[in-house]
């Protein structure tokens, strides 16, 4: 099968969007598909990637403010000829509608993956910028559709109401489990940010990730304040990075509440560093606004660390299910209960981390996930351009 996929950049340090894509990307090329990946910006996208030996072939394309150049639509018009199928990404960009009318004229079918930017939080913000959008073309994208792809039950809830007439299918992300395999061990991190660490065995509590007023890491600094109060001894760990203010805004609160011994910024992490952070962690805590996916949740499971997290991430009924997470309310007070319940408990700690790696290993593997694309992507082409599938409902 020949499929394009469309994101129109790559830098991964704005979110794990564009890292979801490319590791779809990749893994349906070395699944034996052809995919051609077209962007505007390939900054992170692999240099490697030529279309040979297993990899995909990248297109570098080109507009003018927010149309395609004459010469970039040509090309995209000769490569939808010899496509089965478009898989475009993020519901807010204008070139997405551009490229649905491409697809509908070359009789191409295609998928639209929302990233959550459908769910409720998110239409909660500019509003009536996003409501003009859907009513100028946004919506008929939707609607035109062959597949809105959600990656959580709740997601396809919260976001059906935009598309009242489109289809909607939950197919989780797909998450790269090299990694996890064989994991570092806790005394990389132990080394890395051994000024940060706890002396002796008090208990790590880690938050990793965007800093980001959507994120919440200020409920977290005043749930450790909460747990200080009730005489529970934890080590907070903030790792990650954002605007110089909102991060300074964060470390007056730390400083306002006296925790200043307790908690300890550490900033952006990757690679084996970050595995092994979450390695030396005794609870992972994310009490977002919102999160389509999450994959620092994932990440978290898979290196067999409980979490603690709200119902603002859409996977969050799987999340506890999975029986390696708790889910919280989004306030200061019942996150202390939460993570000082963990804490209090070592072997349910355990028990919990073992039983979430299990999970992530068996539901999330790649080979399960990717045949599930492979199943939408037939499906949108068997039913053909701009129709709906048979035996599928929409999300009550």
């Amino acid at each position: 099968m020949h499929i394009v996929q469309y994101m129109k950049g790559f830098r991964v340090e704005s979110g794990g969007v564009m890292r979801a894509v490319l590791d779809l990307c990749q893994t349906l090329a070395a699944h034996g598909h052809v995919v051609t990946l077209v962007t505007f910006d390939r900054t992170d996208v692999p240099t490697e990637w030529s279309g040979r030996n297993g990899t995909p072939s990248v297109m570098t394309i080109r507009k003018t403010r927010r149309r395609l150049e004459r010469a970039s639509a040509a090309r995209l018009r000769e490569t939808l000829a010899r496509t089965d199928v478009l898989h475009l990404h993020v519901p807010w960009d204008p070139v997405c509608v551009q490229l649905g009318r491409l697809a509908r004229v070359a009789a191409v079918p295609y998928v639209l993956s929302i990233h959550g930017m459908l769910d409720d939080w998110c239409m909660a913000q500019s509003t009536m910028k996003k409501r003009l959008y859907l009513a100028l073309g946004g919506r008929r994208l939707l609607e035109r559709a062959g597949g809105v792809h959600c990656t959580a039950q709740a997601e396809a809830q919260q976001s059906s109401k935009w598309y009242p007439r489109g289809r909607a299918s939950v197919v989780p992300l797909i998450f790269d489990l090299a990694a996890y395999e064989q994991l570092p061990g806790p005394q990389l991190a132990r080394d890395t940010f051994a000024a940060a660490m706890p002396v002796g065995a008090e208990p790590v509590v880690l938050f990793l990730s965007r800093l980001h007023p959507k994120k919440r890491p200020e409920l977290l600094i005043e749930a450790a304040a909460h747990l200080r109060k009730a005489g529970v001894p934890c080590r907070l760990l903030i790792a990650g990075a954002g605007e110089p203010a909102y991060e300074q805004q964060l470390r007056q609160l730390v400083a306002r509440r006296d925790l200043n011994d307790h908690v300890k910024f550490v900033g952006f992490v990757s690679g084996a560093e970050k595995l092994s952070l979450y390695q030396v962690s005794d609870v992972f805590a994310l009490p977002t606004h919102q999160e389509n996916w999450g994959f620092v949740l994932v990440e978290s499971l898979a290196c067999g660390v409980p979490v603690v997290t709200t119902t603002g991430v859409d996977i969050w009924s799987e999340l506890e299910s999975s029986g390696g997470a708790v889910v919280a309310d989004a306030e200061p007070a019942r996150l202390a209960e939460a993570i000082g319940g963990l804490l209090a408990d070592p072997q349910r700690r355990r028990e919990m981390g073992v039983r979430g790696r299990a999970w992530v290993l068996d539901s999330l593997h790649p080979d399960r996930v990717i045949s599930r694309y492979a199943d939408l992507y037939r499906s949108v082409v068997e039913a053909g351009p701009g129709q709906p599938r048979t035996g599928e409902r929409r999300p009550s």
